[in-house]
């Protein structure tokens, strides 16, 4: 087996985090953390003081997790909590902090109001009904489909621009072409991946690095809602500032545009 990684890097998180801790309450507290090495979880999480990381346990994965994975799920192994799974080169990456922080935003949409949105969603209930774990990864969205493709294209251009109304128009005009499902389904990963992808380039920007800008161009794929989301939320906090704060009413107010 490799070597774990030190828990003094890991310690790296907790200081970008209390860095930007008054950014968002998303960002107000660090989760356990799992690497992924040698078909296994190496879980890490803050020791009683809470001021480190410190190591836990090492877990069979249990499934196939692919190389390069940033994801948040929970861990079975670890008592069913929520946490960040990476593989150790992210701590080698420029911006790798960040994308761990990026992560704790799926934790924190997690532990707060994540589940009580999808019972709202009828795509959801019927993953659920038929044991499909995975929908939110292989829906069948009609990517190709230039009922979709045209006005989806427009979003992405108007949101660049700045103009919301426009940009709510178009996405009146995706409600009206998709099916219940499919609308769900773009709106859940605009508003769950979106907003992580939001914090993320906020956290970008003081840093001085590069923003995130994957996903604008065609061909659209389930990533193109990362940054629709972004540019979306990005245009409803210049209106509406007190609803990026309020996670539930973000969501609501991006399923039913203004």
């Amino acid at each position: 087996m490799s070597d774990r990684i030190e828990p003094i890097i890991l310690d790296r998180v907790i200081d970008l985090q209390r860095r930007f801790a008054g950014l968002h309450s998303a960002l107000e507290c660090c989760y356990p953390i799992a690497i992924v090495q040698d078909e296994a979880f190496q879980i890490y999480d803050l020791n009683d003081s809470g001021e480190h990381y410190r190591f836990i346990q090492s877990a069979p994965t249990a499934m196939s997790i692919p190389e390069g994975v940033r994801a948040a799920f929970t861990l079975k192994a670890y008592d069913g909590r929520i946490a960040c799974v990476v593989t150790q080169e992210v701590f080698d990456e420029p911006g790798g902090i960040v994308t761990i922080l990026h992560e704790f935003v799926h934790c924190y949409q997690y532990s707060t109001c994540e589940m009580d949105l999808k019972a709202e969603l009828e795509i959801a209930r019927q993953a659920k009904a038929t044991g499909d774990a995975m929908w939110e990864l292989q829906h069948p969205f009609p990517y190709e489909d230039q009922a979709f493709t045209i006005p989806f294209g427009c979003f992405i251009t108007i949101s660049s621009v700045g103009y919301l109304g426009l940009v709510d128009r178009f996405q009146h005009q995706l409600k009206e072409a998709l099916s219940k499902p499919d609308y769900e389904y773009l709106v859940w990963q605009e508003w769950k991946e979106g907003f992580a992808r939001f914090i993320e380039n906020r956290l970008q920007l003081e840093l001085g690095l590069p923003v995130n800008l994957g996903g604008t161009q065609q061909p659209f794929t389930r990533v193109s809602f990362y940054a629709a989301g972004a540019a979306y939320i990005d245009l409803i906090e210049e209106e509406s500032p007190q609803l990026v704060s309020d996670l539930p009413s973000l969501f609501h107010r991006m399923m039913q545009p203004g």
